[in-house]
């Protein structure tokens, strides 16, 4: 839909558009595959119920879901970058009946066969009746060329009407090109439908169980505002003070440097080339604080992010990151100091935990400014196991996010990926 609003004229001639059919049609097949197996599944498992044997059937349709809701959410990739986290617990150990029996007593299980069952269906039927008119569309747009290969055989485009030459089949192509312009706006309203619902039931919800999802929504805004005042205050001693009588002893040492330099040329002996080696290694030493003590500066509030903005804030670390990570954010201006803040922390922490704890080889970082929220994806395809209550720093992060009334929601299943979103609003 941004998309659709940025270029509404040229929409349907865009690369977006192209990915909204891609996704319909592949919905349309995955539809159709579903509902073929679940009539089947449903009609052996009533047949059958009788002996006692089609109640396994039965069980596999109440699962259907599962399969289903996990095959749609790889297919939004095609038109949604932020992927839509599994809502199940992950069960490391878990032998089949106690799987079986944590699924069944899982909420987004019911919601899941609920989107297989009566959301898919229509949505699937929608997608069917816009293919079919982008391809008799098109087949209307090259009809001139159609006719001109079959005559003099008869061309028939409407019932009973035959089509004499090209050129009367011109006002079919006008039609057929009216109808892909309009099948794309369509394309691109029906995917919306699809992937809202989708969000909505196939992604996780503050009622399920598990601790992978920590939501909080007080609102601290006098706290919010105690904490960035002290960490600031901080911030400018360790710039003001401690980070600028380094310098000073730098710039000292290096002054005695000088001059044990010049006494040891003038015959000054062993003692004074000992001397000198004492204040070099001094001098260098004061110089590595020093870079430390800018690194801890910059960590506690980086420049970048004062002077110039999240976006590019979180490219910078980005380029000092041990792994690959790719950056897209898509932001209108310059957020709210607060949101900017914690955006940027959450990335870095998330980040650290990719490179310290995940194994993972690469990391994106989607973020996007929707209904006056600030939505943030970072994934990584690591390990997974992330468990915000093992220290990795996830309980700070909420506890941050808190503050400003947003929502972190961490997925981290065993085996990867781990995903985390976050979700703020943009003002007060």
């Amino acid at each position: 839909m941004a998309a659709l609003r940025a270029r509404p004229l040229r929409f349907p001639f865009t690369h977006d558009s192209l990915r909204c059919w891609a996704y319909l049609a592949g919905g349309a097949v995955l539809g159709l595959v579903t509902a073929v197996l679940l009539l089947a599944l449903t009609a052996l498992g009533l047949g059958l119920s009788v002996v006692g044997v089609g109640l396994p059937l039965l069980l596999a349709v109440a699962l259907s879901g599962l399969p289903a809701a996990a095959l749609e959410r790889r297919l939004l990739r095609l038109v949604e970058p932020a992927p839509v986290p599994d809502p199940h617990r992950a069960l490391p150990g878990a032998g089949r009946p106690a799987r079986l029996r944590s699924r069944l007593r899982e909420q987004a299980t019911w919601r899941e066969l609920a989107h297989t069952l009566l959301v898919a269906p229509p949505l699937t039927a929608a997608g069917l009746g816009l293919t079919a008119l982008l391809l008799f569309s098109a087949t209307l747009v090259v009809s001139p060329v159609v006719v001109q290969v079959l005559a003099p055989e008869t061309v028939m485009l409407i019932p009973g009407h035959a089509v004499p030459g090209p050129l009367h089949a011109l006002p079919f192509t006008a039609v057929g090109l009216a109808g892909l312009y309009l099948g794309g706006h369509a394309g691109a309203l029906l995917t919306t439908a699809h992937v809202r619902l989708a969000r909505m039931l196939l992604g996780p919800r503050e009622e399920d169980p598990g601790g992978q999802v920590l939501e909080l929504t007080r609102s601290r805004a006098r706290l919010a505002d105690a904490f960035e005042a002290e960490r600031r205050r901080i911030e400018r001693d360790l710039h003001d003070g401690a980070q600028q009588q380094l310098v000073a002893l730098t710039m000292t040492l290096g002054l005695a440097a000088h001059e044990l330099r010049e006494s040891a040329g003038a015959g000054g002996g062993d003692a004074g080339a000992g001397a000198l080696a004492l204040v070099d290694r001094a001098r260098g030493e004061a110089r590595q604080a020093l870079e430390q003590l800018r690194g801890l500066v910059r960590g506690i509030h980086p420049q970048v992010l004062t002077d110039h903005g999240l976006a590019a804030a979180v490219a910078e670390v980005a380029l000092r990151h041990p792994v690959p990570v790719e950056v897209d954010l898509d932001l209108p201006g310059r957020l709210p100091g607060p949101v900017e803040t914690t955006a940027y922390f959450t990335v870095t922490e998330a980040l650290t935990n990719a490179a310290k704890h995940s194994g993972a080889t690469a990391v994106t970082v989607h973020g996007r400014v929707a209904d006056g929220r600030l939505v943030l994806q970072v994934t990584d395809d690591g390990c997974g196991g992330a468990d915000p209550a093992a220290g990795t720093g996830l309980q700070g992060l909420a506890d941050r996010v808190a503050i400003l009334r947003g929502r972190l929601m961490v997925t981290s299943p065993t085996g990867g990926p781990t995903g985390l979103r976050l979700e703020v609003p943009c003002s007060g």
